[in-house]
C-alpha cells in the first residue's frame, strides 16, 4: 500500500465518501488511487472555487466532511474565497494539498510556495506530512479536527513521495469532540434576564436555527416576550410550514439597529453579538444599542440547542412554540420584478427543497414568500464571499440526491464560478439555477451610496455595470451540458421552474429580472 491508498481508506473508515477535486501532477497517486479504493466517490470540478464551496455545501447537508483535492499552493488560492466561506459557517472540510516531493522543494520549483501560510490563513487545522507511514494517521487526525464542534477547514500537506511511497498504513477513525454542555449556573442567569421585565432580544445562530433550537427560542418568546431573532446569514435554516417563522437579523446596519432599538439585554446564543459588515462614516460598528448588556447563553461551539431547551424548561415550561401555518402566495403576472419572482418561487417551492440563497439584492423580499412554503433549508452565504451559490448547490446535491435543490443565484456573482454548471451536468444532480440577472452588481450601487462616495462620475458607474455586452445564461449553460431556458415574465418563470422541477438532471432559468435598488 502507497500513501495515496492508505489515504483514500482512512477517509473512507472515517465516513469521509466524497472527494471534490481538481487534481494536477503532484497529486496523480491520489487520482490513480481511488480505483483501489471504490468506496470513495472523485467529483471532478473544473476551478477549485467549484470544489471547495461544493465541499462546502456538501457537509452543510450530510453534515460530514468531504475531501477536497486541490494542486499545490496556487490550487489551494484559488479555493480560498468558498474555504472562507466554510470558516464562517464551520462547516467541517478536509483538504488534502499535494506539494512537490521532499527532496524537490530546495529546487524552487515554478509552482513551489508557501502552502502552510496559505492554509493557516483559514484558522483550522493544517499539518504536513513528511512520510509516507504517517499519512494514514495524518488523515484521521484531520477528518477528527474538521468534526471538533463547532467544526472547521482541516488541511492536509502531501508531499508527492509521501503519496507514491510504499509502506502506507491505514487509520481507525478518531472521534471528534463533541460540543461542550452549557452550565447549569449560566442557563439560571439567562433566565433571570428574560424575567426581568426588561427588553431583551434573542439572537440564535449555528445549530440553534435547526429545529430544536427554532422550537425553543419561539416558546422562550412567546412566554417572556422577548424579541427572537436569527443571525444574518446562518449555515443552514429550517423554515416553512410546521415550524417557527422566525425573523433573520437584517444585512443592512440601519436594518439590523432598527431591529434591535430600544432592546436593554441582548442574549446571544450560537452566535456572536452583530458587528456591521462594513465600516460606513458616521456609522456605528457595534450594532447593539448603546447601553444594552449582552449575554452570552452558549458560545460557538458549545451545544446551542440543549441550551435554549433547557432556558425554555424554566421560562417555558407550559408554553408552546408559534407555528408557521401553511401558505402560499398566488401566481403572479406581468414582466418579472424584485417583488414578483419571489412570489413564483413561493407558490411552487417543493417538499423538503435545499435553497442556496445568493440571490443578494434580488432577494430581499425572498423569505416573506417562502415563509409558509413546505418545509425546506436554506443555505447563505456565511462569510461574504461571492460565488459561492453554484458550487455550494453543487455539493448539496450529492449529499441528499432525493431532494430537489433550488439555486438562486445573482448574475455578477454567479460569473465567478459559473463553471459548477458542467459539474452539475456530469454528475446528473438535480439542480435548479435561477440567474436573477439584472445586467448590475446592484449590491455595490447600493454599497457606492452608503459609504459616501461621489456617484455621478461615469466611470463609476461603469465599473458596476454589467451589460455591454449582455450576458446570455442561457447560451452559457447549454454550452456546459445544462438545459436552459430564458423568462421575462411571471407566467414564463412559473412554467419554466415547473418543468425544470418535474425533469431530472440540472436546469437552469435566465430571468430578467430589474434592480430593486
Amino acid at each position: 500500500m502507497n500513501g495515496a491508498q492508505s489515504l483514500i481508506r482512512t477517509l473512507v473508515d472515517a465516513g469521509v465518501e466524497v472527494c471534490f477535486s481538481n487534481p494536477g501532477t503532484s497529486e496523480m497517486h491520489f487520482v490513480a488511487a481511488l480505483d483501489s479504493v471504490p468506496e470513495m466517490r472523485g467529483v471532478l470540478g473544473l476551478f477549485e472555487g467549484v470544489v471547495t464551496g461544493a465541499a462546502d455545501g456538501y457537509a452543510r447537508i450530510a453534515e460530514k466532511p468531504a475531501a477536497t483535492l486541490l494542486h499545490l499552493g496556487p490550487g489551494l488560492g484559488n479555493g480560498l474565497a468558498n474555504l472562507h466561506n466554510a470558516r464562517r459557517a464551520h462547516t467541517p472540510v478536509v483538504n488534502v494539498v499535494g506539494d512537490h516531493a521532499t527532496y524537490h522543494k530546495q529546487y524552487d520549483a515554478p509552482l513551489e510556495s508557501d502552502i502552510d501560510a496559505l492554509a493557516g490563513s483559514l484558522e483550522g487545522w493544517v499539518r504536513r506530512s513528511s512520510h509516507t507511514k504517517d499519512v494514514g494517521a495524518d488523515a484521521a487526525a484531520a477528518v477528527a479536527a474538521s468534526q471538533d464542534a463547532p467544526g472547521r477547514v482541516a488541511t492536509l500537506i502531501l508531499p508527492a513521495d509521501a503519496s507514491w511511497g510504499d509502506g502506507g498504513e491505514t487509520c481507525a477513525p478518531i472521534p471528534p469532540r463533541a460540543p461542550q454542555a452549557v452550565d447549569a449556573t449560566t442557563v439560571k442567569n439567562i433566565a433571570e434576564v428574560l424575567r426581568s421585565g426588561e427588553s431583551v432580544a434573542l439572537l440564535i445562530g449555528g445549530p440553534a436555527c435547526r429545529e430544536a433550537g427554532l422550537l425553543a427560542t419561539s416558546r422562550i418568546a412567546a412566554a417572556t416576550g422577548a424579541k427572537a431573532l436569527i443571525e444574518t446569514f446562518p449555515t443552514r435554516l429550517e423554515r416553512g410550514a410546521g415550524l417557527p417563522n422566525i425573523e433573520r437579523l437584517g444585512y443592512l446596519s440601519e436594518q439590523a439597529m432598527y431591529q434591535l432599538d430600544g432592546v436593554k439585554h441582548l442574549i446571544v446564543a450560537g452566535t456572536r453579538a452583530p458587528v456591521s459588515f462594513f465600516a460606513y462614516p458616521g456609522k456605528p460598528s457595534v450594532l447593539v444599542p448603546e447601553g444594552a448588556k449582552v449575554h452570552v447563553l452558549a458560545e460557538v461551539g458549545q451545544d446551542v440547542a440543549t441550551a435554549l431547551s433547557d432556558v425554555a424548561a424554566i421560562v417555558a415550561a407550559d408554553v408552546e412554540p408559534v407555528l408557521q401555518e401553511a401558505s402560499r402566495p398566488a401566481l403572479p403576472s406581468g414582466p418579472l420584478t424584485a417583488q414578483n419572482w419571489v412570489e413564483v418561487i413561493g407558490a411552487l417551492l417543493p417538499e423538503q427543497a435545499i435553497i442556496a440563497d445568493e440571490a443578494n439584492t434580488s432577494g430581499l423580499l425572498l423569505p416573506a414568500a417562502t415563509a409558509g412554503a413546505p418545509r425546506h433549508d436554506v443555505l447563505t452565504l456565511t462569510g461574504g464571499a461571492i460565488g459561492y451559490g453554484m458550487p455550494v448547490a453543487t455539493g448539496a446535491a450529492i449529499a441528499a440526491p432525493s431532494r430537489p435543490v433550488i439555486n438562486l443565484q445573482s448574475d455578477g456573482s454567479a460569473m465567478y464560478t459559473i463553471s459548477a454548471l458542467w459539474t452539475q451536468a456530469r454528475e446528473n444532480l438535480d439542480v435548479t439555477t435561477v440567474i436573477l440577472n439584472n445586467h448590475a452588481y446592484a449590491i455595490l450601487r447600493m454599497e457606492l451610496q452608503r459609504v459616501g462616495a461621489a456617484s455621478d462620475g461615469p466611470k463609476a458607474k461603469d465599473l458596476l455595470d454589467l451589460s455591454r455586452p449582455d450576458m446570455d445564461f442561457a447560451k452559457m449553460a447549454e454550452g456546459m451540458g445544462v438545459p436552459a431556458t430564458r423568462a421575462t415574465t411571471a407566467e414564463e418563470l412559473a412554467e419554466q421552474f415547473s418543468r425544470a422541477l418535474a425533469e431530472p438532471g440540472p436546469h437552469l432559468i435566465d430571468a430578467a429580472v430589474a434592480p430593486l435598488l
